[in-house]
């Protein structure tokens, strides 16, 4: 899972929040990209953080919804390691 944000960006921290009160019951491995680091990812991104991508699939942007995160990871458990960070 890759969380694409910002530092600075209230929306991305709530999202950030709500990923990792679910990492508290399900293991994932979760990459937190800065967009501010590529300008590719910064054009692509900047008016659409936070966005959370799924093996390859932009689920959110703006807003995480938190049922359907936890609706999605629990279908397929065996697809994400262990960690966050």
């Amino acid at each position: 899972m890759t969380l694409y944000g910002r530092p600075g960006c209230h929306l991305c921290d709530d999202a950030r929040d709500i990923v990792r009160r679910i990492h508290a019951e399900v293991p994932f491995h979760l990459q937190d990209v800065d967009i501010e680091s590529d300008d590719a990812l910064h054009k692509r991104y900047l008016e659409r953080i936070p966005v959370l991508v799924l093996d390859g699939e932009e689920l959110y942007d703006f807003f995480v919804d938190e049922a359907d995160l936890r609706a999605r990871l629990s279908t397929a458990p065996n697809h994400y390691s262990p960690g966050l960070g």
